[in-house]
């Protein structure tokens, strides 16, 4: 792929040479387009395929992306997130590795012991999710972003009403077999005027225990998971070009006489507990973006996130069963985007400042303390108007992480990282770009306890030492209609990555990795409604050890794996859906993950006229064949056959 700029020499020829060529957009009618436009790794998820994919968790909605890895993406206290390798393992549910933001607020603890509480959230709370993988375009939203982010954007009263003024609602009813699973989800959308709108939406989940394919319980505890979000939005100002919004965001679960360990890993070492869950967030946005001055598009957002765990143990006190967890992190974000015309490019020019304040709660298991940041960045996309595209990327952070109220340390600590990247497109569709990217994550509240650690022979300082990382990628792309037939469309992308990393504090037993991958997305539809979507992921991992010890085995390394969709849409609103999901056999040291294909179908029906205009009907088999698996990375196995159906209207 790196030569294919040399592949298409004479077709930059017919390119227009007064200015970038100005093509008809080329639609995709298929389950999920790729992102050719960019040189970021990134895939979205629009409401239209969160809704077909009927999940219950946000793990579930975005493991069809190449790269990501669910650690029991099933269960919201007992899975994780991991893309490229970093991020969830089967000790801690999270890392700074992998960034999760809702409207903009970070979410997420640092390091908990065999919890996690990235994925405490609903599904029926979202219309759009954004993964973007690895480094690159991410300086914007944070520091040590290794393995990518995952950006959620909460609904709004808008896409109910059409900006009409008026009231909508919709109710919403899903079921499964496997599990006993229910939930429902009623929103409410009110526009009382032209520049006001206001939405509030109620959800409720429940799932059981799961059987897998092998007809045993698959040690998965059951969970119930109310949600709510709370939404409103002004626009004034002259030609309404200013706005202010708020959104209020919260679920909740309660376990009882569970085990401490939700991974399942230790056998119930750390005995049962009853544990109370929360995930709140707000967010208060301001914008302004005036028609006459192309210098100015101003956001300028507050939010707070704030994770709490209480838990009791069940039989007597236990240090970690007894341990109550909280994270509170409060951010405030200024940030301008300039659209600059110099004589031989156009610049879209992204500066902005965040103050950032992390508080923990001491617990028994955990040190409490605050962490302090101030960030700058710049991010300025460079178009050349010849079909060039360059665009590079700074940020600087200063830290300040103090736990002296609770009898530890205090530490100052800063990081420049960067990156650029580069994309060229032809008139014909074709691109090709290239990346590079390095990031620094600063030290964490969990390692106040972990100040100095011996490395074979050298002493590192967990508080003043950075994990850091090095990200190089190329690639190529093409978007283009009428291939085969008249009508069609295709769009294809794939994308070489090579990740090392060093100094990872956060790893346990290993000092660096050294990651490289292939990560390729397609798509194609047919004017008869037929189309296919595409996604393979292939890596490959090696690790040091503590000791300085190269080559050894990454613990965290993906298996290779393959999505293929095949499906047909008519008119009159019906879709057909077939879909298959294939692991290679993982087999590294004394590491075997067997392999395998689970295939479902799924059905999805919009009347468009008559009294059922407006309803939505779904029909899905997960895991048609009842087969008995266990992904790689998981610490249990995958559910069996599961039929859900959901229906939907809006009124």
């Amino acid at each position: 792929m790196s030569s294919c700029a040399l592949l298409f020499p004479t077709l930059a020829l017919g390119q227009d040479t007064a200015g970038t060529t100005v093509l008809d957009p080329i639609i995709i009618q298929s389950k999920r387009d790729v992102q050719t436009d960019t040189a970021t790794a990134v895939t979205e998820i629009d409401q239209e395929e969160m809704d077909d994919r009927q999940a219950n968790t946000i793990a579930e909605l975005i493991d069809s992306v190449p790269g990501v890895t669910l650690i029991n993406g099933s269960t919201p206290t007992g899975g994780g997130i991991n893309i490229r390798g970093f991020g969830a393992g089967n000790t801690y549910g999270s890392n700074q590795k992998v960034l999760i933001q809702v409207d903009g607020a970070t979410q997420g603890s640092e390091e908990l012991y065999r919890i996690s509480t990235q994925l405490l959230t609903d599904p029926e709370l979202y219309k759009s999710v954004e993964v973007i993988r690895g480094t690159t375009g991410t300086f914007e939203y944070g520091s040590g972003v290794v393995g990518g982010m995952v950006r959620l954007q909460t609904k709004d009263a808008g896409d109910f009403t059409g900006g009409q003024i008026g009231v909508k609602v919709r109710q919403a009813l899903s079921f499964g077999t496997n599990g006993d699973g229910i939930s429902s989800s009623t929103t409410l959308a009110w526009q009382p005027a032209e520049d006001l709108e206001f939405l509030a939406n109620y959800s409720w989940r429940r799932q059981g225990r799961q059987i897998g394919g092998d007809g045993l319980d698959i040690g998965a505890e059951g969970f119930k998971t109310p949600s709510y979000l709370l939404k409103g939005k002004y626009t004034f100002g002259q030609n309404r070009d200013q706005y202010v919004s708020l959104s209020l965001t919260e679920t909740s679960a309660a376990e009882r006489d569970v085990p401490y360990d939700a991974f399942g890993t230790t056998g119930g070492f750390f005995g049962n507990v009853d544990r109370d869950i929360t995930s709140r967030s707000a967010v208060l946005s301001y914008g302004w973006d005036p028609a006459a001055n192309d210098l100015v598009n101003l956001e300028v957002r507050l939010s707070r996130a704030d994770q709490q765990i209480d838990s009791t143990a069940i039989g007597g006190p236990n240090a970690l069963g007894d341990a109550d967890h909280r994270y509170e992190t409060t951010q405030l974000l200024i940030k301008n985007t300039a659209e600059l015309r110099f004589g031989g490019f156009d610049n879209r020019l992204r500066t902005g400042v965040e103050f950032i304040r992390k508080e923990r709660l001491e617990a028994s298991s955990a040190p409490g303390g605050t962490d302090d940041r101030v960030a700058l960045f710049i991010v300025n996309d460079m178009d050349f108007r010849n079909g060039l595209t360059i665009t590079p990327a700074l940020r600087y952070e200063t830290q300040d992480i103090d736990g002296r109220r609770y009898g530890y340390g205090r530490y100052d600590n800063d990081a420049l990282m960067g990156g650029i990247s580069a994309r060229y497109e032809w008139s014909n569709g074709f691109s090709v770009f290239a990346s590079a990217a390095y990031t620094e994550s600063l030290p964490i509240l969990d390692d106040l306890t972990n100040t100095a650690q011996n490395w074979g022979g050298r002493i590192v300082n967990y508080m003043t030492t950075p994990e850091r990382a090095r990200t190089y990628e190329i690639g190529s792309a093409y978007r283009g209609d009428d291939l085969f037939a008249t009508g069609d469309a295709f769009s294809f992308k794939a994308n070489i990555y090579h990740t090392k990393a060093w100094d990872l504090t956060s790893e346990p037993g290993m000092s660096g990795t050294d990651m490289k991958g292939l990560e390729l997305e397609a798509a194609y539809s047919m004017a008869n409604g037929i189309y296919l979507d595409l996604n393979a992921n292939l890596a490959d991992y090696a690790a040091t050890t503590v000791a300085g010890v190269p080559g050894q085995g990454y613990a965290h390394t993906p298996t290779n794996q393959a999505r293929l969709t095949i499906g047909k849409k008519w008119d009159r609103g019906l879709d057909l859906s077939w879909e298959m999901i294939a692991d290679k056999r993982y087999d590294a040291g004394t590491t075997v993950s067997p392999g395998f294909a689970v295939h479902s179908l799924r059905a999805s029906y919009r009347p468009e006229s008559g009294v059922l205009a407006g309803a939505e009907f779904r029909v899905a088999v997960e895991n048609l064949f009842d087969r008995d698996y266990k992904p790689r990375l998981g610490t249990r196995n995958g559910p069996g056959r599961n039929v859900k159906f959901a229906i939907a209207k809006t009124f």
